[in-house]
């Protein structure tokens, strides 16, 4: 771990569709993140290793050796080949990788880790094992680990709060990471203070800052669950067409926000509209179900699907704009009952 940290004009946050080493998964152990509906979770994370492999590695967390071996054993019943999977073994509260796991960064054309601090989205009190994961990764992989701090304080970043054209911009919300009253990240930290760290940590030079999320939200404003980079200038943009849905007011405001935005490279940003699916209700519960929270792999864009006639519509529109890989859609109505999709379980290494 360095503690000096000094930028340069070659640091970059990679866009997710660049080619990946691997993807990091935490294995589903807690049961609580799925009460009453774990039994399914663990064939749904096989479905997702099985295309992933075909075109990278995934490192796979587990929390013994004997969960090692039930992992096998799912991943053998599913017909997956072992060829591309690596186990690595650490005790973890959720294992929700994207946004417990550091920041792949490239610099100087070698990858660094940077360690954002993880609080459990400053809601959960069960996080002090997941907290470990970056320091983990850093001596496995032999890989230069920074903690990014500003004002001697370590700073709260989630990797669902952010998303990255790899060209220097990045888009969040201000509801995940300036609301002071709820979930507050970083207490009394301002946009150009965010700013500032995203410039020094992820080589960012342009901040795009939508509003609020989408109903549901457990993160309080993931902004992986309501737009996306698909390509350096474009973007999909979750909308709704019922009026009197909780959605349609701040996803329509989050539309206005981005007419005129530009790039980093003073390029226009391109907005295609992504729908949602029918609200998905459990136990009086509205869940987080949206398209948005898609995972490009190296072999194939994962969409998460609900049993609904847009499920169609949103496989579609992506298959039109990445054409270089397949779009797939994945069965997320069990897996979103623990208030996240494939994006949030997902975390890739850049080669």
């Amino acid at each position: 771990m360095v503690n000096e940290f000094n930028t340069t004009a070659d640091l970059r946050l990679p866009a997710e569709w660049e080619k990946h080493e691997a993807t990091w998964l935490g294995w589903p152990h807690n049961k609580e993140d799925w009460p009453g509906k774990f039994t399914p979770i663990p064939w749904v994370y096989a479905e997702i290793v099985k295309h992933i492999t075909r075109g990278e590695f995934v490192r796979i967390v587990a929390e013994s050796k004997e969960h090692q071996k039930r992992i096998r054993k799912v991943l053998d019943a599913a017909n997956i080949d072992p060829a591309n999977i690596e186990f690595f073994i650490l005790k973890t509260d959720r294992g929700w990788m994207r946004d417990s796991g550091p920041a792949f960064v490239k610099h100087n054309n070698g990858t660094i880790l940077i360690h954002f601090r993880f609080n459990g989205w400053a809601k959960y009190s069960n996080y002090k094992k997941d907290e470990k994961f970056p320091k983990f990764a850093s001596e496995k992989l032999g890989l230069k680990r920074f903690i990014a701090e500003y004002n001697q304080r370590h700073i709260v970043l989630e990797g669902g709060s952010i998303d990255s054209n790899g060209g220097g911009t990045l888009i969040t919300t201000e509801e995940c990471l300036l609301d002071e009253r709820t979930q507050t990240r970083n207490p009394g930290f301002t946009k150009r203070e965010y700013e500032e760290i995203f410039r020094k940590y992820l080589g960012i030079t342009n901040t795009i800052w939508l509003g609020k999320g989408i109903a549901g939200d457990d993160t309080h404003g993931h902004v992986d669950d309501l737009c996306r980079f698909v390509n350096n200038n474009t973007v999909v943009l979750v909308q709704e067409k019922n009026k009197s849905d909780d959605n349609y007011v701040l996803l329509k405001e989050n539309k206005e926000r981005l007419q005129g935005i530009k790039l980093s490279d003073g390029s226009s940003v391109e907005v295609i509209d992504f729908p949602m699916p029918e609200p998905v209700i459990f136990k009086g519960q509205r869940l987080p179900a949206s398209y948005a929270n898609f995972y490009i792999s190296n072999a194939a864009v994962l969409v998460p699907t609900f049993n609904d006639p847009m499920d169609k519509i949103a496989l579609g529109i992506l298959s039109e704009i990445i054409t270089d890989r397949p779009v797939i859609g994945i069965h997320a109505v069990d897996l979103v009952w623990g208030l996240g999709t494939l994006h949030c379980l997902t975390h890739e290494q850049p080669l």
